[in-house]
Order: C-alpha cells, then structure tokens, then sequence
C-alpha cells in the first residue's frame, strides 16, 4: 500500500501548469521537487516570489516553509523519485510539433529511474508520443520497459489561468497508462490530488482527448468570428443575436468573438492534431485549417475595423491608439500567443502612437515600439481611438466609456453612442 508522506514526486515544469501542481502536491504530504531548467524562476521561487498569478506567494511561502517542496535547477535532485510529472511546453516550430522540451525532460530523469518508479507526461501532444517516443526513448537510455519494469502513463493538464471556480482539485483528470499496472500507479497519484479522476483504455485515448476539447473551442470560436464579421457587413448585433440564443437549453453552447485566440492551448492544441492526421494519415483536416485561418487573421481584421472607424484618417500613421490588455485572456499575466500582441504589432507597423494599459502581463512581454501606461482619464481622452481587447475585472471601463472620443469594443462590455463592438 503506498503512503503518500513516503513518496518523493519530481515534477518537471514549474509553470502556469506545473507549479500549481507542485503546491497540491505539497498540501496533501508528497514531498516535491519542482525542477525548472530556468535557473532564474527556480531563483525567484527560492525567494518566495509566486511566477504564476494563480499561486500566491503566501501559499509559496507555505510549501517552502513546510520543507516538502524543493525548487531546482540541478538534476541530481531529482534522485530517489517515485513519481516523475513531465509538464514541460510542446510548441509548434514552423508549423511541426516540437517536442525537444520532453525529450529534454526524458534525458534528465532517465539516469535517476528505476524499476517500480512511474513516469507521467502532462504535455500536450499528439496520439502516441507517450507510448512511443517516450517509451521508446527511456528503454534507450535505461533499458527499462515500460508496463515490465516501470509505469508510464499520459494525464493531460486541464489548467485554466485565471479561472476561480474550476482549479486543478475540482476540474475532472483523465488518467491513462501504457498497461493495466501502469494505470493504477498514474490514477493512484491524481486520486490524491484532485476531486475526481477519469480513466480511459489507453494513452492515446487521452492524449486525443486533450486535442479535442481544445479543437471543439477553436473551430467553435472561429464559427462565430466569421459570424461577427458577416453579421457586422449585414448591420446585425452579433452579441445580441448570441446572447439570444444562449437562452435556449438544449443543443446550443455560447462562444463569444474576439480578436483572436492565444494562450499555451488554442493556437496550438487543434494544429497538433492537424499535424498527427495528415503526417500519420495522408489527409488534411479541414475544420482544423478553416478555424486557424480564421482565427489567425482576426487581429488583422481589428486593424482595418480601426481603420474604417477613425473616419477622418487616411491612415493610421500617427494615430495615438490605446490598447486596453495584452494578456491572450481576462485576469492572468499570461501573453503566449496574445492576439492582442498582435494588434499592437500591426499598428506599431503602420505608424501608430500605440500605447498599453495591462498590470498583470510582464512589461518585457510587451510589444516593441510600443509605450506602457496607467490607465488615467488623460491618457483615455488624449487618445484618439481606445480598443478594448481583454477585460480585465481590474480595468476601470466606466473611466473609458466616460472620457474616450471612439472605442472599438472587441469584448462587448461598453455602451454608449462613442462606442463600436467588433
């Protein structure tokens, strides 16, 4: 019977997905490595400083103090470990999956596993990595086979940075090993951790399901981008009409436009699965391409919609323009991927005065060439255009609505006659 107070867990990542599981971790007894390559996070960690908005520095101080969690750089402090978590980042290069990130990770337990030990990969990916590359790659270097001498098992993350209600505990794991033993000693560990694990017959079932649920939001926010910008050239009120329909109870799910997806997941996730089909099958899938078409031009169409409102300019060289958030989504620092990023990029190029408002995104993330700024009446009714592109709960949009000349409202928040929704 395992005992979690005698179990060592290595957890390979300590960011937005990996650090909130260290913290769980350590509240319920494990005694936790939190292994980061970055030697300046594992630095400000040590120190107490929370990376991650969703953790606090509080509850970092806390594990800290507690001696069970252990921030670190160096691969000897991984030895002994019962339990490897690899939550490392898979992003597209040029359109491929890029998986160095695991086999990094795989190189660096590979000499501290040893029979009996299990090996978790959190990462997204597609179909197959777990029960083969990785497999593959630590019987390479350890002669281990996994099911036989060690467990190897595919749990993806389902974290939400910024969501309040649904966290690591309460949002449902899906669980999975390569063998019937290997399962066990996966959902074993998440038993401990979250409120209620889903198992499913093997990796690849549940690495496919991690594309899934983030394919079914991108095709089905690309839906209604290509909605708004119809129903803007036909002079319907998209929100209205969505809204309208959210009040059915059955058969309709509301998603809402915007200037673009972002973030570690949408812009990435459905392009994993387009790679595995055509790659592995020879075949394109379409609903995949249609929706990254879309979507990834959405910033662009913000741009000419500017453009189109600023009536009395030709162009928008020297157009002072106040971006309201740069995060990819409402309340998180996070800027991976931001549309709204691009936004700026695009007017920066153009020769607009673009200037920022965002407390929570890092100002080394911000665009180049453009200013950041605090969000004051001044700065609002000097600006000739406002768009407001992520509506963080901290941004005072009664402050906006009351001193902007023209806003381009892409989150639907703001009434009046100065302001324009996408």
């Amino acid at each position: 019977m395992r005992q979690i107070e005698n179990t060592r867990v290595v957890i390979l990542g300590q960011g937005y997905v990996g650090l909130p599981l260290a913290m769980r971790c350590v509240e319920q007894g494990f005694l936790v490595v939190g292994f980061d390559v970055d030697d300046r996070k594992i630095d400000q960690l040590n120190s107490g400083s929370s990376p991650v908005e969703d953790i606090s520095d509080s509850e970092l101080a806390q594990a800290l103090a507690s001696g069970r969690y252990i921030p670190s750089d160096d691969p000897g402090s991984l030895a002994g470990f019962d339990y490897a978590i690899i939550s490392v980042p898979t992003p597209l290069a040029a359109g491929q999956p890029d998986l160095s990130y695991i086999e990094a990770a795989i190189s660096t337990i590979a000499p501290q596993l040893r029979p009996g030990c299990t090996v978790v990969l959190e990462s997204t990916t597609y179909p197959g990595t777990t029960d083969e590359l990785v497999a593959d790659r630590i019987e390479e270097l350890t002669g281990l086979r996994a099911e036989e001498d060690y467990h190897l098992g595919y749990s993806p993350e389902r974290i939400d940075p910024g969501n309040p209600v649904w966290t690591l505990v309460n949002t449902p794991k899906v669980v999975s090993g390569v063998g019937p033993t290997s399962l066990g000693a996966v959902q074993w560990f998440y038993d401990q951790c979250v409120d209620k694990t889903v198992a499913v017959k093997t990796t690849r079932e549940a690495e496919l399901t991690k594309l899934l649920e983030n394919t079914f939001r991108h095709v089905n926010i690309a839906l209604v981008n290509e909605l708004a910008m119809f129903a803007h050239d036909l002079d319907v009120d998209i929100w209205e009409v969505i809204d309208a329909a959210a009040t059915k109870p059955f058969g309709f799910m509301k998603f809402s436009p915007g200037p673009g997806v972002g973030g570690h997941c949408l812009p990435v996730d459905p392009s994993y699965l387009s790679w595995a089909v055509k790659n592995r099958l020879g075949r394109t899938f379409r609903f995949v391409e249609l929706a990254n078409d879309i979507n990834r031009h959405m910033p662009e169409y913000v741009v000419r919609r500017l453009r189109a409102g600023l009536t009395e300019r030709e162009s928008l060289e020297g157009a002072s323009v106040l971006l309201v958030g740069m995060a990819y989504k409402p309340n998180t620092g996070d800027a991976r991927e931001s549309p709204s990023v691009d936004v700026a990029t695009r007017l920066i190029d153009l020769g607009a005065d673009v200037r920022v408002i965002d407390g929570h995104v890092d100002s080394s993330r911000l665009p180049r060439g453009s200013v950041e700024i605090d969000l004051t009446a001044a700065e609002v009714a000097s600006a000739e255009a406002v768009i407001v592109l992520v509506d963080h709960d901290d941004i005072d949009l009664d402050l906006i609505n009351e001193h902007a000349s023209y806003v381009l409202d892409c989150r639907d928040v703001l009434r009046g006659e100065n302001i324009e929704s996408l």
